[in-house]
């Protein structure tokens, strides 16, 4: 009889993880879509302890094996973590009661062994048929993005978007510090493009509406575009080398690399003449260990750089004006995404470092109506309120509120260093010459005015010397170009031991 038990266990194991109909299985390959347990294999380390919760979930029920998701304990980076992944082979990984049970039960479990939390997300959202038990009771869909809410900043949770996330369910990565969507395969929409037609009128398609490219570069709901699934795999192993298990602890320092062979001099890559547009990403390489940076958002708003990195083998977050784009002034899209990147590495004690090059916040219409003030003010409450080791070096220039926004010397940095070619003021000579003296400019002879104009930019030149700006302690010291990665390696280390507390409060109100 006991022979005959473990028999009928084994077959009905082996039938639950073998997921739903075989024609479902034979569509995803055709849309070149790995099975869910395929997808736990890659994502797991291999030959290590795995524990699966729910197996059996719903088993009475033909057709709604493990009732549509994977959820379990293992292994990633030799690092325990938490995972549910949904299964699109049973009625296309939709969720029904006990769906919603099981993801709430392994976030509960994160949250207990204070472990990061990754959602392999390919789901048609709700069943319909089963809303009554699934939606609105306290342990209904809901408590999921109520979980997402609590777990932030306290543990990383990563999403990992291989299908569609659809209506209430887009909500799952909307709450995760990474989303990476699979091109022409992922996507997430509160309605569908049926559904628009129908509601609204609007005939659109599936990408347009919310495709992995569309939110990756225009929404910014996206944060890396992987080509294929074994990348996205991949890019969220790598993405959680950068980070600790949770709030309590630091990422661990490995073993330091050199810089990227073959990279130009700093001194070669920032031209002296401030209107010049140079590639900062080049710099970035030219300080960090080599093949290290891991770029958050690099399809959006891409007048500002976010991404980690390692320096000396020390986990860091790099903000960075892009002069290449937008002249590297920031906009709506670009305050708000820093002051994310910002809370993002402060929650999880990663040290940041500011690279400078900006001429200001943009000005004109369009932007105001945009709300340019707000949500500049959400970037400089983020960097304001990050209490993590903060650099702030001015690479070239840092006018007006840009420098505020850059961790400028008002904000508490634990140090501001400059280039020999950099220059703080309220703006540029060009536009301050022209702001003071318009009206006289207007009145002189032409002959003279080129002159005059030469002669009042040198003097504003002379005035925002860098050396007098060290002379006042506004900056903390210039540094030869060849030893920033030193200068910042020794700074690092040194600020190892911060600690502080921002403010006694409750919390804040956001500037949103």
């Amino acid at each position: 009889m006991n022979d005959q038990w473990a028999k009928e266990l084994q077959e009905r194991v082996q039938k639950i993880r073998a997921g739903g109909a075989t024609k479902y299985h034979e569509k995803n390959a055709e849309q070149s879509k790995l099975f869910v347990r395929d997808r736990l294999e890659l994502l797991l380390d291999p030959g290590t302890i795995r524990v699966e919760d729910g197996l059996f979930a719903n088993c009475l029920e033909e057709g709604l094996p493990a009732d549509g998701v994977v959820t379990l304990t293992g292994k990633m980076n030799g690092q325990t973590v938490c995972v549910m992944a949904n299964d699109s082979t049973v009625k296309a990984g939709s969720w029904g009661s006990r769906t919603v049970e099981k993801i709430i039960r392994i976030q509960e479990t994160a949250q207990k062994l204070k472990v990061p939390m990754l959602y392999l997300v390919d789901s048609a959202g709700a069943r319909i048929t089963d809303q009554l038990e699934m939606f609105p009771n306290r342990r209904g869909a809901g408590r999921i993005f109520y979980n997402q809410v609590k777990m932030s900043g306290m543990v990383p949770q990563v999403c990992i978007l291989f299908g569609p996330s659809a209506a209430g369910g887009a909500y799952i990565p909307a709450f995760c510090d990474i989303v990476i969507m699979v091109d022409k395969n992922a996507s997430m929409y509160l309605a569908s493009p049926r559904m628009a037609e129908m509601v609204i009128g609007q005939k659109v398609t599936l990408e347009e509406m919310g495709g992995a490219r569309m939110h990756c570069s225009v929404s910014g709901c996206g944060d890396v575009l992987a080509k294929n699934e074994e990348e996205a795999i991949e890019l969220a192993r790598r993405y959680l080398s950068y980070f600790p298990a949770n709030y309590k602890q630091k990422t661990s320092i490995i073993e330091a690399k050199s810089i990227q062979a073959g990279i130009r001099s700093i001194e070669e890559i920032v031209p002296d003449n401030q209107n010049v547009a140079f590639d900062m990403k080049e710099l970035i390489r030219a300080i960090i260990d080599e093949n290290s940076f891991f770029e958050m958002k690099e399809l959006f708003a891409k007048e500002i750089i976010t991404g980690f990195a390692r320096l000396d083998g020390r986990a860091v977050g790099i903000i960075a004006n892009q002069s290449k784009m937008k002249t590297g002034s920031l906009f709506v899209d670009s305050a708000d995404k820093s002051a994310r990147f910002i809370t993002l590495c402060d929650a999880f004690n990663i040290p940041l470092i500011f690279l400078s090059d900006i001429p200001g916040f943009m000005i004109g219409t369009q932007v105001e109506r945009s709300g340019i003030i707000r949500h500049g003010a959400k970037m400089i409450a983020a960097m304001s309120e990050a209490t993590v080791p903060k650099i702030s070096i001015i690479v070239r220039k840092a006018y007006g509120a840009g420098l505020y926004a850059m961790a400028g010397p008002a904000f508490e940095p634990d140090c501001c260093l400059a280039l020999p070619t950099a220059k703080i003021a309220v703006m540029g000579p060009e536009a301050a010459v022209n702001a003071v003296y318009s009206n006289k400019i207007a009145q002189l002879e032409e002959s003279e005015r080129n002159e005059f104009i030469q002669q009042k930019r040198e003097e504003y030149q002379e005035d925002i010397n860098l050396y007098r700006l060290a002379s006042e302690l506004i900056i903390d010291g210039i540094i030869a170009p060849e030893r920033l990665r030193d200068e910042l390696k020794e700074r690092l280390e040194l600020y190892e031991s911060k600690e502080m507390i921002f403010s006694e409060r409750k919390h804040p109100v956001y500037p949103v």
